[in-house]
């Protein structure tokens, strides 16, 4: 299927939001892939017996978007930001679900993400990644909006900044700042940072 310009996915999502069940449907073969792709980029480290394969993930991102009575769509970019807050909460809980079968012995750990590390094969744990941005947001919630945005919705510097209401260089500026501290809280080599 091709492309919609993004002005056409704002105007499913807000048609969706007026009540139009047809505008839902129409838009899913359209984020389906890139949902897909960001779903299968975690997805890549689960362990080969993991509960929850690639599509199952964007399955329950759609249960959750579903849910979601009254939003204001606002483009495209804020729905992919709204998909990576859900998407991060199913794999936290995920995590945590395991976490508690297991006793603290089957920590999901996720690859970082070559945007955040300068060794994409490094893992980080889940539950610790949501723990750090959770104490990030305690006191920089930009900073913590854009590790979210950037790592769990696949989101570029643009559209994150777009999302965001602030400049490309304030995005670029505080996402090498988060990801120093990141690391540091994460227990690795602030060096990373660049």
């Amino acid at each position: 299927m091709p492309a919609l310009p993004d002005e056409d996915i704002t105007n499913l999502l807000q048609a969706w939001c007026g009540g139009n069940p047809g505008a839902l449907g129409q838009l899913i073969p359209i984020v389906h892939g890139e949902l897909h792709r960001l779903a299968s980029r975690y997805m890549a480290s689960e362990q080969r017996d993991g509960t929850l394969q690639t599509t199952a993930l964007v399955n329950e991102l759609y249960l959750r978007l579903v849910d979601i009575r009254r939003i204001a769509w606002k483009d495209r970019a804020h729905f992919f930001a709204v998909c990576s807050q859900l998407m991060r909460r199913v794999l936290v809980d995920l995590a945590r679900s395991r976490k508690s079968l297991k006793r603290g012995g089957d920590t999901v750990l996720v690859p970082i993400d070559e945007h955040l590390a300068s060794c994409p094969e490094e893992a980080i744990d889940l539950i610790a990644l949501d723990s750090a941005l959770d104490r990030l947001t305690a006191f920089d919630v930009r900073k913590s909006r854009i590790i979210e945005l950037r790592f769990f919705g696949g989101l570029s510097v643009e559209e994150t900044a777009a999302v965001l209401d602030v400049s490309v260089e304030t995005v670029l500026r505080d996402w090498r700042l988060a990801k120093v501290w990141l690391f540091r809280e994460l227990g690795g080599d602030s060096s990373h940072g660049s």
